[in-house]
């Protein structure tokens, strides 16, 4: 881009700032850095985070997603990062209204950033703590070499989706809430009590430190890696403190893993409703209507976030503001209360609840939704009812699309081995990589693990015992 051009684009920026709130949208203040195509990609290689720890695995996403783009196949046009300030990085040889059309994006972005019920916990700033944690790493490398942290990362990187949100979520809440009651309650018995001293001596005791108590063995446990941080025999101090600060790295990621529909339908609505407000020359219009064809265009393979999210918020929108059908019967819907409706399902809901309860036949009659599978040497759709295409939808948006393993027993028979149970919903597991992965499991445990779950209709248990994996129907 042209000095020029990023003056202007400045300038758009701060008219678009205003024309943004007055929508009704809530952001963080923005920070826009325009960066060339090397430096965009290697951000995206680190999920948007510059500051991260070094693994192989991070360029080895360099090199794919550059690829694609030195070929043509696909284009990061901008990445925004969750924070406050939110930071977000244009690419500097985009046109200028399509970084005008980014910047608009990401205003949204940073806006279902700040209320959306699922970032509540996120930290906002990351970016620092990822740095601190990297110069950890680094040190770590220098101590006990670079070879045993990577293949530590590596066990750690291949069960890092196996997470508990919910649980971090309630155990934050219940100890800030916690808090706030002792605090009431002691003072209300201050000011009301004739036995007084008798509370300041509960409060004295109260106060005195407590020792953590580890979570237990015997309990199901869906949060794998808090599992491990606190029951593992076999890590070390450094090793224990990776493992926690990639599970803290998985938590804050996750929130944009469970509503990645929502989260790029509602800024591709906003960028679009923004840029109408702009004063574009013809070409400006041509260019910019190009370009957002080609970020909603519909793919033969996979479902476009932005496309299916887009649409399902302008159907939000026209529902509730012209309320027709069952919402109309049987909610008695009044209307004229689209915008307002879309602000409260922006704030409450995921993409498992936003899919199901937004998702309408009329909606997937109109996208062409179907499931198709692989029946002999052909790809051949197998359903185009429309409810078991978005109940498919919905499960493969459920805990951000991966299994869920439980923990059943940290000492199975006894034996201080570990168990873990597969909560089979009609989907299998990927055998190979179910066996490829126990053996990482194997490494953070240091004991013989076990794995239940359905093959063929069958319960099966797959084992490791430090040599080979082994399976055994049940």
């Amino acid at each position: 881009m042209t000095s020029a051009e990023l003056l202007e684009l400045e300038q758009s920026i701060d008219y678009m700032v205003e024309l943004a709130r007055e929508f009704g949208l809530d952001f963080y203040d923005m920070r826009f850095e325009v960066v060339p195509v090397d430096v965009l990609y290697t951000f995206g290689a680190y999920q948007g985070m510059p500051t991260r720890y070094s693994h192989w695995t991070f360029g080895k996403s360099y090199h794919r997603m550059k690829l694609d783009y030195d070929l043509g196949l696909s284009r990061i046009y901008e990445l925004v990062i969750n924070s406050d300030p939110c930071y977000a990085f244009l690419l500097d040889n985009n046109s200028l209204v399509e970084n005008k059309m980014v910047c608009a994006h990401v205003l949204a972005h940073c806006d279902f950033f700040k209320n959306n019920a699922m970032f509540r916990h996120t930290p906002r700033n990351m970016v620092d703590s990822m740095a601190a944690s990297a110069e950890r790493f680094r040190s770590y490398e220098m101590q006990y070499g670079k070879a045993a942290v990577e293949e530590f990362l590596d066990s750690v990187l291949a069960i890092q989706e196996h997470i508990d949100p919910s649980e971090t979520a309630r155990q934050k809440h219940l100890a800030r809430l916690s808090n706030e009651q002792q605090k009431e309650v002691s003072k209300d018995k201050r000011q009301l009590s004739p036995y007084a001293d008798l509370f300041s001596l509960d409060e004295r005791i109260s106060t005195e430190p407590k020792q953590e108590k580890p979570m237990n063995k015997q309990q199901p446990q869906k949060d794998l890696l808090l599992f491990l941080v606190h029951n593992s025999k076999t890590l070390t101090d450094w090793q224990r403190d990776i493992l926690t600060v990639l599970r803290e790295e998985m938590l804050y990621f996750w929130p944009q893993i469970e509503t990645k529909v929502m989260n790029e339908g509602w800024a591709t609505f906003w960028h679009q409703r923004i840029m109408r407000e702009l004063d574009l020359t013809a070409a400006e219009a041509i260019d910019y209507s190009r370009t957002n064809a080609l970020v909603t265009a519909p793919s033969r393979m996979h479902i476009n976030p932005y496309l299916l999210g887009v649409k399902i918020w302008e159907a939000i929108e026209k529902e509730y503001d012209v309320p027709t059908g069952e919402r109309h019967d049987r909610y008695h819907v009044e209307g004229n209360i689209g915008r307002q409706q879309m602000f409260e399902v922006r704030e409450m809901e995921s993409d498992a609840s936003f899919l199901r309860n937004y998702l309408t036949q009329d909606l997937i009659e109109e996208l062409d939704l179907f499931l198709y599978q692989k029946v002999g040497n052909e790809w051949r759709i197998v359903e185009k009812d429309w409810r078991k295409v978005r109940d498919k939808l919905c499960a493969s948006r459920t805990n951000g699309g991966y299994p869920v393993l439980y923990v059943m027993d940290g000492d199975y028979q006894m034996t201080g081995e570990l168990y873990l149970k597969h909560a089979y919903e009609g989907m299998e597991l990927d055998v190979k990589y179910s066996e490829k992965t126990l053996p990482h499991v194997f490494k953070l445990w240091g004991r013989p693990v076990h794995l239940e779950t359905v093959l063929e209709g069958r319960n099966i248990l797959f084992s490791y015992d430090g040599n080979r994996v082994q399976r055994k129907f049940l």
